[in-house]
């Protein structure tokens, strides 16, 4: 695997009320501390801080790589860091409404949506979103850019404006650290235990149960090399997040239960499964 992404924002967390234990099991020496519910890493942010998610663990930097040599990286962060705008339970397919760029995007973020807007719309779709991260070496499936956009708009309309585009365009360049970060045999796959590893440095915690489930979702052999390659590893984590956000909204005890109505937990749920 080549390079990695600079250096955005400490990672967001979203720590437990005081004196609230984590009841997974327990992770091996060497590991980092046993995480909270919901897998705040340590020394969290309280829930909801406005932090980004996704970013490269405080103290390391990231090594250089393609993207920051087409000047993307140093841009200041949107929606509060690399982070996807929180969301309600408002219809999935409202309308997306017109942005601009924040001020400091670089240039070649700016002329990378523009080429690819070619009606001059101010949006563009899942197919030339695609088609504008595959110019950066970053290929994904149609289904991958279609969640990143549901994510980052909270609606499903399928499409971007510009400053959502810049948020996902800064987001995959931390994501894309974090891979290479415990792709530690540069093999360009992670196995079951650097998955929760990658997880735990992203803020969550996830069981053995679900961390097998996502293994066997993500391997694009059907679980059988019981590993996963970047573009799903971005799959995984956007569904991870998207999920543990919603529930987050319910569980205002920091409690790990919540209640949802029949409507909310349908609007929760399809969404990822309709992307």
């Amino acid at each position: 695997m080549s390079g990695g992404y600079p250096h955005h924002p400490p990672g967001y967390g979203y720590g437990p009320p005081p004196g609230q234990s984590y009841t997974a099991a327990p992770y091996t020496a060497g590991a980092p501390p046993p995480p909270q519910p919901y897998g705040a890493p340590y020394a969290a942010a309280p829930y909801g801080a406005p932090s980004a998610p996704y970013s490269v663990p405080p103290g390391e930097k990231p090594p250089k790589d393609k993207l920051q040599a087409h000047g993307v990286g140093g841009a200041p962060p949107v929606h509060g860091g690399s982070y996807p705008p929180a969301g309600g339970y408002a219809s999935p397919f409202g309308a997306l409404l017109p942005s601009a760029f924040p001020p400091g995007t670089d240039p070649n973020i700016v002329a990378c949506f523009q080429m690819a807007d070619r009606d001059v719309s101010g949006f563009i779709d899942d197919k030339e979103l695609q088609g504008a991260l595959s110019s950066y070496n970053q290929s994904f499936s149609l289904r991958t850019v279609r969640l990143l956009m549901y994510l980052f708009t909270n609606t499903n309309t399928r499409k971007i404006g510009p400053k959502e585009f810049t948020s996902v365009f800064y987001s995959l360049q931390n994501w894309r650290a974090i891979f290479e970060k415990f792709d530690r045999d540069r093999s360009g796959k992670i196995d079951a235990n650097e998955l929760r590893e990658a997880l735990l440095s992203l803020g969550f915690a996830v069981s053995p149960v679900v961390l097998d489930l996502l293994v066997s979702k993500f391997d694009k052999t059907g679980g059988k090399n019981k590993a996963i390659e970047y573009d799903n590893f971005i799959e995984c984590c956007l569904t991870v997040k998207g999920l543990t956000e919603k529930f987050k909204e319910k569980d205002t005890m920091y409690s790990g239960n919540a209640t949802f109505t029949y409507e909310a937990f349908m609007l929760t749920v399809l969404p990822f499964l309709i992307a």
